[in-house]
């Protein structure tokens, strides 16, 4: 009997075994199928963007990210509304693109900072486009070094600034040109997130959340609005490699190096870890010795000068 009762032990033992084996390879097969798929299928057949319609608009097209979303764009064959805060700056790459890539431009001037005021005149200078495409990539950080949140320099201004910034600028953005989309059946929206956003980051608390808030109000929107012909996606980086993956994915690190340095994070600085007293206080050390460093190179250059 005992043999009997060993032997069905052991039989279930090696079925949950093999179970578990064929899961865990099931799951990684899957996995490494949606990476192949997502960043090297992607760039030999690309998404037609020109089929979303005739006009991107690209917030924070003046530098970064914003301006080489704004030149690839142009580059497959779009024209270009150009949002930032500098009309000097507006005006060079409306004529770079104008000159490198023969699209349209047209610019709106203003600063995301401000609140709910500016949208008004946003609609009104967007009203008569046919506008395919958002890039929602305006984005500001409170700091130039990281701090606790109550360390922020003039916290008043400068919460309601980010907040205004990189949440409100998303979400009233995205509620002027979405109507026509779904009216017409088609568009894309891509709003930028960060890498800062994938996990909750200690001394980039208000930044961190903000991200976040991105990538969940795209992946909430896609899910809404892409039974009728609407693509929202959360990126983080690469203008090139990210528009590859348009309809592909709803969510981008942009690139292979990116995706994989997520998921070796994800593993290997898990969030217990990550958010431990013990990280916190490392990361405010790390955070002093910058400071203190770029307080000494400062002393030497003005030394240097005298």
């Amino acid at each position: 009997m005992d043999t009997v009762s060993d032997s069905m032990l052991a039989r279930g033992l090696v079925f949950i075994g093999g179970f578990t084996v064929l899961y865990y390879m099931l799951k990684w097969s899957w996995i490494c199928w949606c990476g192949f798929r997502v960043y090297v299928l992607s760039k030999v057949w690309q998404t037609d963007l020109k089929a979303y319609g005739q006009w991107a608009v690209v917030t924070g097209a003046t530098s970064g990210i914003g301006k080489a979303y704004a030149n690839e764009l142009a580059r497959r064959g779009l024209d270009i509304v150009l949002v930032s805060r500098s009309k000097d700056k507006l005006h060079i790459v409306a004529k770079e693109i104008e000159s490198q890539h023969g699209r349209q431009t047209q610019i709106i001037q203003t600063d995301f900072t401000e609140g709910h005021d500016i949208y008004p005149a946003i609609a009104e200078a967007l009203r008569d486009l046919d506008i395919g495409i958002l890039v929602n990539n305006v984005g500001m950080n409170y700091s130039d070094k990281l701090v606790h949140f109550l360390d922020i320099p003039n916290p008043e201004q400068r919460t309601t600034q980010v907040i205004n910034c990189n949440i409100l600028s998303v979400t009233q953005m995205t509620r002027l040109v979405l109507p026509r989309m779904v009216a017409r059946g088609n568009g894309l929206i891509i709003n930028m997130s960060s890498e800062a956003g994938a996990q909750p980051q200690p001394m980039l608390s208000l930044y961190s959340a903000t991200k976040i808030f991105v990538t969940y109000f795209s992946r909430s929107l896609n899910s809404e609005y892409k039974s009728q012909g609407i693509t929202v996606q959360s990126a983080s980086a690469f203008a090139r490699e990210a528009l590859n993956t348009v309809g592909y994915s709803s969510y981008t690190s942009g690139c292979v190096s990116h995706a994989l340095q997520n998921i070796a994070l994800s593993i290997f600085f898990p969030d217990w870890l990550r958010l431990s007293s013990y990280c916190v206080k490392q990361t405010e050390k790390f955070a002093q010795s910058i400071q203190k460093k770029n307080y000494e190179m400062t002393e030497r250059s003005a030394s240097k000068e005298d």
